[in-house]
Formats: C-alpha cells, structure tokens, sequence
C-alpha cells in the first residue's frame, strides 16, 4: 500500500471566498492546477475545482467577471487522513464522485491529492 505521504503535494494554492471567477480561473493557469483552496481568516473552508466551473459557473452562464468564489466553491470539505492509503483514498473519491482530496494530520490540512496522482500511482504498480 502507498502511503499518502509519498503521493500529496504539501504545496497548496489558496484563494479568498470574495475573488472573481475569473481571478481563480487565471490563477489555477498560472499555478497548473486543477483545484484552489478557499480559506477565510487563515481556515480552509471549501474547495474549487475546474468541474465547479464547468458544472456550475459555465452550465449556470455566470459572469466570470463579477461572481466570486463564494457562489460556486465546494463545501464542506472531504479529508483523508495522512495515515492512510492510496486505494482508501481511491475509494473515497469514488464514492463522493470527487476528484480533489485534502490530507490531513491530527486534524490539521497538511496537504492534497488529486485523482490524476493516483493514476499515476496506480499506473506505477503494474
């Protein structure tokens, strides 16, 4: 079993709920990823993803340029914890239909993982 510890990344972009979406869509370009933590006053409160923009924003014709975060972020968010593995954490996005996970510490966020690195893991094993 891989451990979470050796998929993660420790590096998480941020964002603020009160951004425009098009402020989080140009950031998660820039930065390459496919996900930003939404955090207020220091605390991680939800998550937003390109399926949230696409479900969401895209499908609902929002206005990149006036809708904040806020309307269409994830929340409450899913966590794993660090102890465990790569197929626990396979199997509990597949049950949440989620591509995005948080792994935690003692309660603390300490990184995330993404569908797409245990791909990879998995890939790596056969």
């Amino acid at each position: 079993m891989t451990p979470l510890a050796l998929l993660m990344h420790r590096e998480m972009e941020q964002i603020a709920p009160a951004v425009t979406l098009r402020e989080a869509a140009e950031k998660m370009r820039d930065k390459k990823v496919g996900a930003l933590i939404v955090c207020e006053s220091g605390n991680e409160i939800a998550i937003i993803s390109e399926v949230d923009f696409v479900r969401k924003a895209v499908a609902m014709g929002l206005n990149m340029a006036t809708t904040s975060v806020r309307e269409i972020m994830s929340s409450p968010l899913i966590t794993i914890d660090i102890d465990q593995s790569a197929q626990e954490a396979n199997e509990l996005m597949a049950e949440k239909r989620i591509r995005h996970l948080l792994v935690t510490s003692r309660g603390k966020v300490i990184g995330i993982i993404s569908m797409r690195d245990l791909v990879l893991c998995f890939k790596n094993r056969l």
